[in-house]
């Protein structure tokens, strides 16, 4: 049944569709189907090399042809699996009797066909799979979206290092920095956080039932059944093998995978809310495109709508992932099912995660800095040289710096001639006078300016 885009219940595969399209062959049932298919594949072609009696090493052409079901995997193929699974009712079963069905008419591996699937349990076929599924998003989709992020960020960071912009603690007018510097520590955050992703050790077992070998040593008792699957888990599949397992793989480095994204996810919220506000300062303008309403009643607005979307969809990957991160690790006893449904929705989790990024590269996209409102900004707000002056009165042992400048500033409007009136009333030396009286808010801005250009 083809279901219209305007009848779907997740707007990922609705509104958003086009966004996270990339995700889709990888985190999709269909994604889950086609890693099922390469497991199988590999598992048994590693088998008949594995001199088991009774299953030669497959000739080149056999293996061939094996893993152009890989290959050549299709929308059409992961039908014709759903349809045997109406009479399994079992979706792994499907995918092996769907191998051996396309294996019909080859005298070499008919007489082969009882070692598809050898030994396996299902969690074997799946949690491999679903390890491959991560793999993929990871390194094709999460990672490089991420990179554009960084590089984005940071030619901002390099572009804007020297441009002075008010600073606010607590809401409240602060020491000064540069609108590049504070991109820079946005980049400084995401780069230990990218990492992070990146490192995450991606594990799988091949064990059986319940994590013993039981099946594999009752069949063929000398062999060694652990280095053979370590071998394939890891030469043949790519991944790192986990010796310790019950039914399933315990899907502890999925927490970690998932809260790392979540860790990153935070960032850009942080990172979406400050531009967001800076929005409204009107420190950014936003690039205007024809034919664009911001309301339905207010002709005029220009709405932060990118970030404010971003910080929405971060909000619902990070609900998402949270759930995973802390239901997959659980498992009653050796096995129990509650982990199955959870996993077909780590595409859910990551496409409002990805869904994110778009969102935030495309309002970084149309951001341009309004230099002048900042310069206003800053020149209103003399206050804060108080923090310079009392810092070099200290350096030259006057008395009380630090509750002079408190009872000449704190909570009063400060300008210009008030503030060099109270730099000349100082017992400073006239070097240091002058140098203060040399400085504005736009130039007290310490190191941010190198700080920005290194990062």
């Amino acid at each position: 049944m083809t279901i219209s885009t305007l009848m779907t219940l997740s707007p990922l595969d609705g509104r958003y569709a086009t966004k996270v399209a990339a995700l889709r062959p990888l985190l999709s049932e269909y994604g889950l189907m086609h890693r099922r298919v390469q497991v199988e594949v590999e598992w048994f072609i590693a088998l008949s090399d594995a001199g088991l009696e009774g299953f030669a090493p497959l000739s080149e052409a056999a293996r061939g042809l094996m893993r152009s079901l890989v290959v050549r995997f299709s929308e059409a193929d992961a039908r014709a699996i759903k349809e045997i699974e109406k009479t399994t009712n079992h979706d792994v079963k499907a995918v092996e009797y769907w191998i051996k069905s396309r294996l019909q008419g080859n005298a070499e591996l008919e007489k082969a066909l009882e070692f598809i699937h050898f030994a396996c349990t299902s969690e074997d076929i799946n949690n491999t799979s679903h390890a491959l599924m991560l793999k993929a998003a990871r390194a094709d989709v999460v990672l490089p979206t991420l990179d554009k992020i960084v590089t984005t960020l940071t030619e901002m960071a390099h572009r804007f290092a020297a441009v002075p912009m008010l600073s606010r603690t607590h809401g409240q007018t602060a020491s000064p920095t540069t609108v590049g510097k504070e991109i820079a520590n946005v980049v400084a955050r995401l780069h230990r956080a990218r990492a992070v992703i990146a490192e995450v050790k991606l594990l799988g077992k091949m064990n059986g039932a319940v994590g013993n070998y039981n099946a594999h040593s009752v069949a063929y008792p000398n062999n060694d059944w652990e280095a053979f699957s370590r071998n394939v888990v890891e030469n043949a599949l790519g991944l790192t093998f986990n010796p310790y397992t019950i039914q399933i793989e315990p899907h502890d480095y999925m927490a970690e995978l998932f809260d790392a994204v979540t860790r990153t996810n935070t960032i850009l919220i942080d990172f979406a809310r400050d531009v967001w506000g800076y929005i409204s300062l009107g420190f950014f303008k936003q690039k205007l495109k024809d034919g664009e309403v911001g309301s339905s009643a207010m002709p005029h607005k220009v709405n932060p709508i990118d970030f404010e979307n971003a910080e929405g969809n971060f909000g619902l990957a990070n609900a998402l992932l949270a759930h995973l991160s802390q239901k997959l690790p659980i498992s009653r006893w050796q096995r129990d099912l509650t982990d199955s449904t959870v996993l077909r929705n780590m595409g859910v989790a990551l496409g409002y995660a990805v869904l994110g990024y778009d969102s935030l590269l495309r309002g970084l996209g149309k951001l341009e800095i309004n230099e002048a409102a900042l310069a206003a900004d800053l020149d209103d707000s003399w206050e804060v040289m108080a923090e310079a002056i009392q810092t070099v009165m200290r350096r030259h042992g006057l008395p009380q710096p630090y509750e002079q400048l408190k009872a000449f500033t704190r909570g009063k409007p400060m300008t210009r001639d008030m503030m060099q009136g109270f730099i000349a009333s100082t017992d400073l030396p006239q070097a240091e006078k002058d140098r203060l009286l040399a400085m504005t808010p736009g130039s007290y801005i310490g190191r941010a300016v190198q700080l920005a250009e290194r990062i």
